[in-house]
């Protein structure tokens, strides 16, 4: 290795792990099959690996091309995002790309971005929703500025990404006005039996549920288990089971989602969390977030 990495022939080598190939990555760089060929045949000369391995017709990564390619994607997704930087520098509003767990609340996040709408210079939103390892992966590689979720990352994981816990809430069990009427009185006694929509086995709150209705010999009919909390709604809205909420968010679940109080569960509590990724300069609008949750926090 000559110790002089050329970033051109890096880019190309990126493309082609990208597309799959040389041929498409030559359509997308329009240029000529053999051009590319060379330029990556010039690269693995200079860093002294092989990065690409011939299997049938297919050019599949070596492991020193995947170690390569995880730090291309850092690079260039790098470099999007600078031009992006750029770009919105002379825009009149901030951009900030947030990822939402899947498991989140609609409503929860947009508690948690709402300090963005108070800035001096107005905030533009690009949300996308994936489940939780998915985005911890992208905020890795720097595609996104913040990961909302409703658990932490566990302590020991190699990716440099760090937890800030932004509220607590306990819990309260809701449901359609029908449900809430049958339901309500004698709570929890009488839920024995009683139709339940539940978070899919993973998700964090799942395993504290199970844990309450165990203490107090509750054996619910558990009629759906849903790992997108939207689809829980949605289904609870038509009245097909009793669910849990954040008790933070109990008037606003009434008005979207018609969702009366059956009980409060003050042993069953959420924590809810901010995730960002190890930068030197703060995204102003990161910033504004985790403030606005250690204001609270201290009030």
């Amino acid at each position: 290795m000559d110790g002089t990495l050329n970033f051109r022939h890096l880019y190309y080598f990126w493309v082609v792990a990208k597309e799959g190939g040389i041929t498409n990555a030559s359509k997308r760089l329009g240029l000529a099959i053999q051009t590319i060929s060379t330029q990556l045949a010039q690269l693995e000369e200079s860093i002294g690996k092989a990065l690409f391995t011939q299997q049938g017709r297919r050019l599949v990564l070596t492991e020193p091309g995947q170690l390569a390619l995880a730090y291309a994607d850092q690079i260039f997704m790098l470099g999007e995002q600078l031009q992006e930087a750029l770009g919105d520098a002379d825009s009149v509003r901030i951009r900030l790309t947030v990822g939402i767990s899947d498991s989140l609340p609609k409503l929860t996040a947009y508690k948690m971005l709402e300090a963005t709408t108070r800035l001096d210079k107005p905030v533009r939103l690009v949300c996308y929703e994936d489940q939780f390892e998915a985005l911890l992966a992208d905020l890795a590689l720097h595609k996104l500025d913040l990961v909302l979720t409703d658990r932490e990352v566990r302590s020991g994981t190699t990716l440099r990404v760090f937890s800030h816990q932004l509220f607590e809430s306990e819990t309260i069990v809701v449901g359609s006005p029908a449900l809430a009427k049958t339901y309500a009185k004698g709570f929890p006694e009488n839920l024995n039996g009683a139709p339940f929509l539940l978070p899919a086995r993973n998700n964090a709150l799942r395993g504290k549920i199970d844990e309450w209705f165990g203490t107090h010999g509750v054996r619910p009919d558990v009629v759906g288990e849903f790992e997108d909390n939207a689809l829980l709604n949605t289904f609870g809205r038509r009245g097909l089971g009793l669910y849990f909420a954040p008790a933070a968010l109990a008037s606003e679940m009434k008005e979207q989602f018609g969702a009366h109080v059956v009980g409060h569960v003050p042993q069953v509590r959420e924590q809810f969390y901010a995730i960002s990724n190890e930068r030197k300069i703060q995204h102003p609008a990161v910033e504004a977030i985790l403030a606005a949750a250690q204001a609270a926090g201290a009030s």
